[in-house]
């Protein structure tokens, strides 16, 4: 029997190399047998399966549709090469980022509260514009906001793991010195030992009353329980929480000054043509002998 490549969309089957059978699994139900797969992409969203990488002994490659890669890692046999989805959420996480950043600055949940209980209570609301935004985490989906932000007339600050000065990058180090003048915080960093809990009750001590944390993350980046003592103080838009799924009675829910989407910024339809053809890529690369993209452990 050939060896296997477990691809999630129909349309990806079409790339599969020559000699190696090609086969669909979407994430949902059983897939039965997995010792013949060679190269997998794990689907994505809610049908992620990482307790069937054990089940793939022969495996050579792991390809991810996300960019975060730290939940795969314990489950991956050994010599795997790993490869996440860098650069193919960028547009997606961008537009949600500012999507919650106007909402936010323009009251938009609260006028959709007012429409639904049929109320007209007009006031004036913050602005985008005038305002210091501070993107912690200067990859490339930062890259991708700050092109978004700048026509909104904001001040922009940027901050990575490591300063770049030529770029205006500040480093993480800085953090502390920035928080107290920034009106909207940005976390677009990835999980790591390093970044878990980055801005907790201290950081979010040092922000001005009616400040803005953004977290587009992953949810153990911002300390929960931090958040909550803040009483509102602080407002927050959070697109991925710590715990997660939100548990329904969480008191994040119903937080004072807290707007929760569901873990959706990365999965807008401009995502998934960019992911089938990035599949189709890799699989081409791979069958040609060719270097794969974004490789983050070589097995």
């Amino acid at each position: 029997m050939p060896d296997r490549v477990l691809v999630p969309w129909e349309e990806n089957l079409s790339a599969v190399p020559e000699g190696f059978d090609g086969a669909v699994f979407d994430g949902r139900g059983e897939p039965g047998d997995l010792s013949d797969v060679v190269f997998y992409v794990m689907p994505y969203g809610r049908d992620q399966r990482v307790d069937l990488l054990s089940r793939m002994p022969r495996m050579r490659v792991c390809q991810l549709l996300t960019a975060g890669y730290e939940t795969a890692v314990p489950h991956l046999p050994d010599g795997v090469v790993l490869c996440n989805a860098r650069g193919l959420h960028d547009a997606s996480t961008a537009e949600h980022a500012l999507a919650l950043i106007l909402a936010d600055r323009r009251d938009l949940p609260r006028w959709s509260a007012d429409q639904r209980a049929q109320t007209w209570n007009p006031h004036y609301t913050r602005s985008l514009a005038g305002s210091r935004v501070l993107i912690v985490g200067h990859g490339s989906i930062g890259r991708a906001l700050e092109s978004r932000l700048a026509p909104n007339e904001c001040d922009i600050v940027k901050v990575a793991r490591t300063a770049r000065p030529g770029q205006g990058v500040h480093g993480i180090g800085d953090l502390h010195a920035l928080l107290p003048e920034a009106d909207v915080v940005v976390l677009l960093t990835p999980l790591s030992e390093e970044t878990r809990g980055l801005v907790g009750e201290k950081e979010l001590g040092l922000m001005r009353d009616g400040a803005l944390v953004v977290n587009v993350a992953r949810g153990p980046v911002l300390d929960t329980a931090a958040l909550l003592k803040q009483e509102g103080r602080i407002r927050a838009a959070l697109d991925v929480t710590d715990p997660e799924p939100l548990p329904q009675d969480h008191p994040l829910w119903t937080a004072p000054n807290v707007f929760v989407t569901p873990h959706v910024a990365g999965g807008s339809d401009t995502f998934y043509p960019r992911a089938r053809r990035f599949i189709d890529e890799q699989l081409r690369r791979w069958g040609n002998g060719a270097p794969l993209e974004n490789v983050v452990l070589d097995g």
